[in-house]
């Protein structure tokens, strides 16, 4: 018996209006997914790893994780 299942992955998404560019993100991320571009952050859906440090550590609430 063959099973098919799709694995759902979450990836952390920046709201740029509640994000001030500071970088506690950068510092928090492991695998270096995250930069500041012109003063928010972006998030490089291929490094991230769904581990949800950006989320805990953001000050501003600015970083959730979506499918």
């Amino acid at each position: 018996m063959k099973i098919n299942m799709e694995v759902l992955r979450m990836v952390a998404i920046v709201d740029a209006e509640k994000c001030d560019g500071c970088g506690t993100c950068v510092d928090a991320c492991s695998t270096e997914a995250i930069s500041i571009v012109d003063g928010v952050a972006v998030v490089d859906e291929n490094e991230c790893v769904d581990c949800e440090v950006c989320v805990d550590e953001c000050p501003n609430g600015a970083i959730s994780m979506s499918e």
